[in-house]
């Protein structure tokens, strides 16, 4: 059995809902599965579809119970899985799915993690920018707010796990780190991710089709530029200390 086999198992998600879960760890090689099977759910459902939610592991099917019965809903996932099949070439970087470049200032003004980071990993400030932002990241997910993208895997000299006491505000833009994890926040929220600079990119905008800049499948890399160039692209340099409780910096 190919190491990527999924072995699938369906949970109920409540009355319109019905959790496929495929596999027990996180690899990039995962999404090909998840890809492939939100596409013949797509086909197999059709108007009785509301939604697809992909994650590392799963796929969340939602669907009208005035349309189709849960049971009905559960009959035709387990057909589905029969014979499913991986899409093609799943680690080639001329798949499906955009690619994006996000400038990143990686400063311990805006990334006040970055030090901690670095004394974790032994590394110099230095070597874990370049460590960073020296790999392409696949998005794995989407998810915790609109627009914010869960993309892996970080290289393991990074691993660090989450903050013992999350932020209650983390500063719209951030550039973060969580386990094997990386991610941007789009919008000013709490986190609990080490953070370790700042992107210039609009993650999430209303205007925009689908809202959000990245989707499931995209891949990413955090491009380093100096202060300068971050703010002449629209970056906020503002130092995370000096921001005013109570307001929020959108």
């Amino acid at each position: 059995m190919n190491r990527n086999q999924p072995t699938p198992r369906i949970e109920s998600a409540g009355l319109d809902g019905w959790l496929v879960r495929l596999f027990s760890t996180i690899d990039v090689a995962n999404l090909a599965w998840l890809g492939a099977l939100a596409r013949r759910c797509e086909a197999a459902f059709g108007e009785a579809l509301v939604d697809l939610v992909p994650s590392y592991t799963t796929l969340l099917v939602v669907f009208d119970p005035l349309r189709l019965s849960p049971e009905a809903a559960r009959r035709r996932l387990a057909d589905l899985l029969a014979d499913l099949l991986a899409d093609p070439a799943p680690e080639q970087e001329t798949e499906a799915g955009e690619f994006h470049e996000l400038l990143t200032w990686y400063d311990p003004s805006v990334g006040p993690d970055l030090e901690r980071v670095a004394q974790h990993a032994n590394m110099s400030l230095e070597a874990v920018i370049d460590c960073h932002a020296g790999q392409t990241y696949r998005v794995f997910a989407l998810g915790f707010a609109p627009g914010f993208a869960f993309m892996g895997l970080l290289d393991r000299r990074l691993e660090v796990p989450r903050l013992d006491t999350p932020r209650q505000r983390v500063p719209v833009n951030s550039v973060a780190i969580a386990g094997r994890q990386t991610a941007a926040y789009p919008a000013v929220s709490p986190g609990g991710w080490n953070l370790l600079g700042r992107t210039t990119a609009r993650l999430f905008d209303r205007d925009r089709e689908g809202f959000s800049l990245l989707r499931v499948g995209d891949r990413v890399r955090f491009v380093p530029v100096d202060r300068a160039t971050f703010e002449r692209h629209g970056g906020d340099a503002t130092p995370m200390e000096t921001r005013p409780r109570g307001r929020a910096y959108e």
